[in-house]
């Protein structure tokens, strides 16, 4: 779009060509654009969907003698997956956070049903 010249948007000819790594706007979007908001958008919808995902977890689950929650995948996908179709994902991220203690790196449905997670 910069060297477009039916280009109008004034934002692309203030900013400089290329970013380098140390640059902290590297990777990121130009501020106030609709990409940014996008993202921003997108952030939101996963963390209530990790808050969500906790409260399941809360609900479904069994309190164990540490007092942590604890629920199985199996029990967990059958309970979350009318919700939404992406709670690997979800649980993922959740653990990301610290919110959430599971063992590997991922789950599988059947194979991985037995695997319990800790809400933390």
């Amino acid at each position: 779009q910069r060297k477009n010249p039916f280009s109008s948007d004034d934002r692309l000819a203030s900013k400089p060509a290329h970013t380098h790594r140390g640059d902290p706007t590297y990777g990121r979007p130009p501020e106030g654009s609709r990409t940014e908001q996008r993202g921003r958008d997108a952030h939101s919808h996963v963390g209530k969907e990790v808050e969500e995902l906790c409260l399941i977890i809360r609900r479904t689950g069994e309190v164990g003698e540490d007092g942590h929650v604890r629920v199985t995948f199996g029990q967990l996908f059958e309970t979350y997956v009318t919700i939404s179709n992406k709670v690997v994902g979800i649980l993922l991220r959740a653990r990301k956070h610290g919110l959430v203690h599971f063992e590997g790196e991922m789950l599988w449905q059947g194979k991985d049903d037995d695997v319990v997670i800790t809400l933390l």
